[in-house]
This record gives C-alpha cells, sequence and structure tokens, in this order.
C-alpha cells in the first residue's frame, strides 16, 4: 500500500489530569447546545473578525507530513486535483500551492469571511484555486467540483469542529467529488492532547467534545 495509516497515541495522564477529566462530567444544558449548533457558522465567522489572518500559522509541513501527495502520483509531474476542505484563511492551502506548481486546488470553508481572506490574498490565482463558501453538512459539494474528479482531499483540524452526529455527512460530501480510491488526509486533534485538559468545568458537550469560549467546538479524536 502507497498510502501509510499513522496511528495515534493517546497522551497518559497524569493522576491530577485523569481526576481532572473524571470530576468533569457535567454537560452544557441542551438549550445551549442547540444554540451552539444554530450559531456554529456565526461564531467562526466572528472567530476570523476578531483575529483576522493572524491565528494559525501557516503549515509548511503538508507535503512532508503527507507524503501520499507525491506517492499518488502515477509519474512525477502528474498534475493533481485537490480540495482543502474548511480552508480557514488559507494556512495550509497558499503553502501547499507553492511547494508543488502541479497542484490545482479546490479549497471552501464555513465562514464567508475567511473565504474573502483567501481571495484577497496575494497569493490567490484563479488559474490554480478556486474558493468558495460551503456548510459542508448540508451544501452540496458537486454545486462546484465535478464528481469523481478529485486526487486528494484535506481535513486539517475541521472535522473536530464538526458535530459528532454530522460528521458522516461531511465524508459522504467529500466521497462524491473524490476520484475512485483516491484518499483523505486527515489529522486532528487528538484524545487528552493539552488542548482537551486546558477546558474549564462547564464547557463539556458530550464525550470528548468541548465549546470554547468563543462559542466555537472542538472534538478530540481516539484512532
Amino acid at each position: 500500500d502507497a498510502f501509510q495509516k499513522k496511528g495515534h497515541s493517546a497522551r497518559v495522564l497524569s493522576p491530577e489530569e485523569a481526576e481532572k477529566l473524571a470530576k468533569d462530567q457535567v454537560l452544557v444544558s441542551e438549550f445551549k447546545q442547540l444554540k451552539l449548533e444554530k450559531e456554529a457558522q456565526k461564531n467562526w465567522d466572528l472567530f476570523y473578525k476578531r483575529n483576522s489572518t493572524n491565528f494559525f500559522k501557516d503549515r509548511h509541513w503538508t507535503t512532508r507530513e503527507f507524503r501520499e501527495l507525491k506517492a499518488c502520483r502515477e509519474f512525477a509531474d502528474q498534475k493533481l486535483t485537490v480540495l482543502e476542505a474548511g480552508c480557514g484563511v488559507g494556512n495550509c492551502l497558499f503553502p501547499l500551492l507553492e511547494e508543488d506548481k502541479n497542484i490545482f486546488a479546490y479549497a471552501c470553508d464555513f465562514s464567508p469571511r475567511a473565504v474573502e481572506y483567501v481571495k484577497k490574498n496575494a497569493l490567490y490565482s484563479a488559474e490554480r484555486c478556486k474558493v468558495f463558501q460551503c456548510d459542508l453538512t448540508k451544501d452540496d459539494l458537486l454545486d462546484n467540483i465535478p464528481a469523481d474528479s478529485v486526487d486528494v482531499v484535506t481535513l486539517i483540524f475541521v472535522l473536530s469542529a464538526i458535530h459528532p452526529d454530522k460528521m458522516h455527512l461531511v465524508l459522504r460530501n467529500i466521497y462524491k467529488v473524490l476520484k475512485p480510491g483516491k484518499c483523505v488526509l486527515f489529522r486532528d486533534y487528538g484524545l487528552y492532547d493539552h488542548a482537551m485538559l486546558r477546558f474549564k468545568s462547564g464547557s463539556k458537550l458530550g464525550e470528548n467534545f468541548y465549546v470554547r469560549q468563543d462559542g466555537t467546538r472542538s472534538y478530540f479524536f481516539t484512532e
């Protein structure tokens, strides 16, 4: 197999951390949970309004960490079509386009504001990428991308922001545009990451699922 599965090993918790998690069993009320789901797009839009393009660092590690970007090519300079699902302001998109000249990228994000930041970036070129706003849980990707046309989909710190009950909808949506036998590159928060331990009591939405103070949410994955 050309494609490797890099497993996740959960951190070993200290006794204090284990006790903290064991005590934190009170869930956010159902009313607030429904409100957070309803206002998810607004909360991410406000996040980008506050932070502009300055919050996340550019991800220059993509081609190094995901060797599948080269392994899935049949010949060295084969042109690849990539979909970055949940592109934010382009912290992964633009380094990828700079490092690999034989890529055309579709990119989409939940936040209309994030999409506008991508379009205003000096590196944005309609010849090399197409960016559009999309709720991956309900907006059909086929409205912007031909069926069975994408070689690689990246899902990098995206699925964790989506309610666990709706994650399967995202994967079904992606499946429609992915070429048969091609791959999804997935990286996200792992169980017991330090970010999970930093949540204060009253932030828990469900098993391994939490809400930040700004209303954005994060799920922490087992393997």
